[in-house]
C-alpha cells in the first residue's frame, strides 16, 4: 500500500529542512524524502569553512535559528568565525530533533500526476501519494563544465563537487579552472595537504580578498516576504543593479581567511586566461592558456560552478513535458509553484523568479514562509 501525506518534500538539504518544519508547525502532514544533508556530508570537504555567518539560519519561525544552537551548546559566535561545516552540519542535526523532522532516507526516482494528487516512486519500489510536493533540488544536479572537459582523462579531473579528499594530490601539480570562492578555497585546501604547485585560471581578474558584509541581502529577503512577486516586479536596470552589488560581494571579493593559507610559493594566479589546448600524455597534461603560457598538470580541478537545468533532475522527467521551463529554470509562482499545479520548486533552481539570495542558506527562512504560505491559501 503506498504511503499517504499532505505534502511530500523531495530533498534533505537546508531549503528542504526549512519548509518542511514549517509545513508541519501548520498544521500540514509531511513526509520528507532523502538523504540528510547528503550533498553537504558527501561532497563538501570536512575542512571546508562557510561564507555565511551564524545569523543565517533555516526556521521559518524565528525561534530555532543558528545563534539559539550556539547558545544552547554554550559557544560563542566569536569562536565560530568563519562557520565550519562541520559546526553548522551538528546544526541541522540540532534543528532536525527540535523540529521533529523524522527523515525516510528513500530517493525518488520518478514523480508522476495521477487523479489531482502525486504519486512518487522511491528507489526501494515503494510509493508516496501527496496532494502537493515541495521539491529542493542539490546544486549537484547542475554541475557546468567547460567544453573542454572531457578532453581531459577522468582519472586526472573533477568538479570541485567530486573532490572532497585532497591526501592522494599531495606532491601533485594541479590547474583549477575557476576563479571564486570555491576555486580559491580548494586552492588552500590543496596548500593545505601538501601540493607542489596549483595553478589557478579565470576569466576574470583576480579577486580581492577582504572581510565583507552579506548585510546588503536582509533588505532584498525582507522585501520579498512584504511584497509578492517583488524581484520580477523589479525594473531589470533595478534587477541588474543588485546582482552586480551580489557579484561585487560574493564573487569578485572573497574571504580575507583565505589568503594566509595560500603559499606564494605554490599558489599561482592566472587572471583574464581561458584553456585553449590540451593535450594529455602518459604521466602528466599540458594545457596552452589564451596569453600564450603553457602549465604541466598531474590533475585538473573544475572550479566552475553550476547552471540550473531541470531536464538534469531525473526525478522529475515525467512531468517535464507539463513544466513551462525558460533557460533551465522553472517559471514560478509568486509562491514558488510551477506550472504544474502543487508542485513547488525551492533553492538555486528559484533564484532566476526570485533573486540570487535564493540560492543561499540565507533565503531557506523566507521561502519556506512563501511556499506554505501558498500551499495554505
Amino acid at each position: 500500500m503506498p504511503d499517504h501525506a499532505d505534502l511530500l518534500v523531495v530533498g534533505a538539504g537546508p531549503y528542504a529542512y526549512s519548509a518542511a518544519a514549517f509545513a508541519r508547525q501548520n498544521g500540514v502532514d509531511v513526509r520528507i524524502v532523502g538523504r540528510p544533508m547528503g550533498f553537504w556530508r558527501e561532497q563538501m570537504p570536512k575542512g571546508m569553512f562557510l561564507r555565511s555567518g551564524t545569523d543565517w539560519h533555516l526556521d521559518a519561525g524565528g525561534e530555532h535559528t543558528f545563534a539559539a544552537y550556539l547558545e544552547d551548546r554554550g559557544v560563542k559566535p566569536s569562536d565560530v568565525d568563519p562557520v565550519p561545516i562541520a559546526v553548522f552540519l551538528d546544526y541541522t542535526d540540532w534543528f532536525r530533533r527540535c523540529m521533529s523532522l523524522e527523515v525516510q532516507e528513500r530517493m525518488v526516482t520518478g514523480l508522476r500526476g495521477s487523479d489531482g494528487a502525486f504519486v512518487a516512486t522511491m528507489d526501494d519500489g515503494s510509493t508516496v501519494v501527496s496532494e502537493k510536493v515541495l521539491a529542493a533540488p542539490g546544486i549537484r544536479h547542475f554541475v557546468n563544465l567547460p567544453t573542454w572537459y572531457d578532453e581531459v582523462p577522468a582519472e586526472r579531473r573533477a568538479h570541485t563537487s567530486e573532490l572532497v579528499s585532497f591526501d592522494a594530490l599531495a606532491g601533485a601539480r594541479v590547474v583549477v579552472i575557476g576563479g571564486r570562492q570555491s576555486a580559491y578555497e580548494w586552492a588552500a585546501l590543496l596548500c593545505d595537504h601538501g601540493a607542489a604547485r596549483v595553478d589557478v585560471v579565470h576569466r576574470h581578474g583576480t579577486p580581492a580578498f577582504a572581510k565583507v558584509s552579506w548585510a546588503f541581502v536582509d533588505a532584498h529577503i525582507e522585501q520579498t516576504l512584504a511584497h509578492r512577486g517583488w524581484w520580477r516586479s523589479l525594473s531589470s536596470d533595478a534587477r541588474r543593479a543588485i546582482a552586480a552589488t551580489f557579484w561585487q560581494v560574493g564573487r569578485l571579493t572573497l574571504e580575507h581567511w583565505l589568503a594566509p593559507r595560500m603559499r606564494p610559493d605554490v599558489v599561482t594566479s592566472h587572471p583574464g586566461c581561458t584553456v585553449t589546448g590540451v593535450a594529455v600524455s602518459e604521466h602528466d597534461l599540458t594545457l596552452t592558456l589564451s596569453d600564450g603560457e603553457v602549465r604541466t598538470a598531474d590533475f585538473v580541478v573544475f572550479a566552475s560552478g553550476y547552471k540550473a537545468d531541470l531536464s538534469r533532475v531525473p526525478y522529475l522527467a515525467p512531468l517535464l513535458g507539463d513544466l513551462s521551463v525558460t533557460d533551465g529554470f522553472p517559471d514560478l509562482s509568486e509562491g514558488f509553484e510551477t506550472s504544474v499545479t502543487g508542485l513547488y520548486i525551492t533553492g538555486f533552481a528559484s533564484t532566476r523568479d526570485f533573486g540570487p539570495f535564493f540560492g543561499f542558506t540565507k533565503g531557506c527562512p523566507a521561502s519556506a514562509r512563501i511556499a506554505v504560505a501558498e500551499m495554505l491559501r
